[in-house]
């Protein structure tokens, strides 16, 4: 069997984390492998990918093959692009300066493209939780307005049952009065 390039878990339940290695295709997912050529961590926003670029490059060419999400990996950090620039320079298509100032082209798009993605998820969580504030803090000045409201009323109905304590209260004391004189 052809080495493979796959991932290998590591991590906690929910929590994974993965080794990209080089292994022969008939070794277990987590088993033997050749070597470590990265790690890739999805938990992360973005994902965090760490990768030797120079030896998934030399393993593709001695032909290892990748599953197909290590493929992926490859195509976002931009190895099988770079595979791909290579054999057009061995078969002739352009020379190896053209190939680089592609490449190197590329690369400068994809990290503006990411800075753009990762600014604007920024700025959309900022607006939502503003949003949040916001609907928080109208939420308590209604709550504010009713407890006032009821404090309000409470007061008036103590005061109005003052009101009407007191003048019984003096009504007594002044039929006292004249009986005394």
């Amino acid at each position: 069997m052809p080495a493979k390039i796959r991932l290998q878990r590591h991590g906690k339940k929910g929590q994974p984390f993965y080794h990209i290695v080089i292994a022969d295709g008939r070794a277990p997912r987590d088993g033997r492998f050749i070597e470590k050529i990265g790690t890739y961590n999805p938990v992360t926003v973005p994902a965090e990918i760490n990768l030797n670029f120079d030896k998934a490059l030399d393993w593709l060419n001695k032909g290892a093959q990748p599953t197909d999400t290590v493929r992926s990996i490859l195509s976002k950090k931009g190895v099988m692009l770079k595979k791909h620039l290579m054999i057009g320079v061995q078969k002739g298509a352009m020379t190896a300066e053209q190939a680089e100032v592609k490449f190197q082209t590329w690369m400068k798009e994809k990290e503006a493209k990411l800075a753009q993605e990762v600014k604007a998820k920024v700025e959309k969580t900022r607006a939502d939780q503003k949003a949040r504030i916001e609907a928080e803090s109208k939420v308590n000045a209604a709550r504010a307005e009713a407890i006032a409201k009821k404090q309000a009323e409470a007061a008036a109905a103590a005061a109005a049952e003052n009101a009407e304590e007191a003048p019984a209260e003096e009504a007594p004391a002044a039929e006292e009065a004249p009986a005394e004189a």
